[in-house]
This record gives structure tokens, sequence and C-alpha cells, in this order.
């Protein structure tokens, strides 16, 4: 009795330690950077990244999000860790590279001011606090004209 007790208690505190601090990591796709996550709940979270694409636009992207976790949709065997899947809503700023673009163009910075809409699943480990995801994020830019844009990422982070 007084293990599964013990076994509990350690369950409980190595979920509020991946849920109550701040996750750092990596993201790779497009773009690819660095990433920080912080539970605002049980079931909230903000994420925010400083990335770049190495595309043929070279740009650097600076995000943040405000992400809704469901923890029930996939349930997995106890001791297995959670997958919950996740949604949500953002901003996005894209400071494209124009360096040489054409011939009598200027060489000036341009940037794209959009909305995001995540959407995606995290691995929350059981023994370690450590989560990995996987993403796809319609983007709507908004400034300077309206595009429809995708980005996608993998990514890992480790929670503090």
């Amino acid at each position: 009795m007084r293990t599964a007790l013990l076994a509990a208690g350690l369950l409980a505190f190595t979920l509020a330690a991946s849920m109550d601090g701040l996750g750092i990591g990596v993201i790779a796709g497009n773009p690819t950077g660095l990433t920080l996550k912080k539970w605002l709940g049980a079931r909230s979270a903000l994420d925010l990244a400083a990335a770049w694409s190495l595309d043929e636009k070279e740009s650097f992207h600076v995000h943040a999000d405000y992400l809704a976790h469901h923890f029930g949709a996939i349930e997995l065997d106890p001791g297995d860790g959670r997958l919950p899947l996740y949604y949500g809503i953002g901003g996005r700023l894209v400071i494209l590279d124009r360096d040489g673009e054409g011939p009598g163009e200027e060489n000036d910075d341009d940037f794209r001011l959009g909305v995001r809409i995540p959407l995606g699943a995290a691995y929350l480990f059981e023994e370690a606090p450590v989560e990995i995801f996987l993403e796809v994020v319609p983007v709507l830019d908004l400034v300077p004209d309206t595009d429809m844009d995708m980005d996608a990422a993998l990514g890992a982070r480790i929670y503090l």
C-alpha cells in the first residue's frame, strides 16, 4: 500500500513539474528555431518561438500562441505518459531578407504580420519533464497584404 501511495505521489510530482515549469526547446521544420512554453493552467499554455526559415525566401519568424489542450482525445496505457491534442490562436511577425531580390529593387528587409491557428499533438513523458510535439499551422497574413501560408514543425522541450 505504501509503495502504491509513493508511486502515485511521484507520478503527481512528475506531472506537476512538467506542467508548472517553463519548457525550453527546439522546433524543426518551417521555420526552425527555439521555443518556449509556459503552462497557464491545467489545459492552457502560452507558446513562444524565435525561428528562421531557410527556404528560397530567408526570413526570421517570431510567434506567440495561446494553446488549449484536450487530454481525453487519445488514451494511453497507465505509465505511458499523456498525449493531448491542442489547438490555439496567435500571431506571427516575419522579417523577410530581400537583399538582391531583383534588378533595380531596394535591398530593404520587409515584414509580414499574420494570425496563426496551431493544430497539434504533444507527448508528455511520464517519467521525465520532457515534451515532444508535432503541429501544423495555417497562417493568414494580414500586413502588408492578405495571403495564406502554412507552417509545420516537429519539436521537443524540457521543463525546468
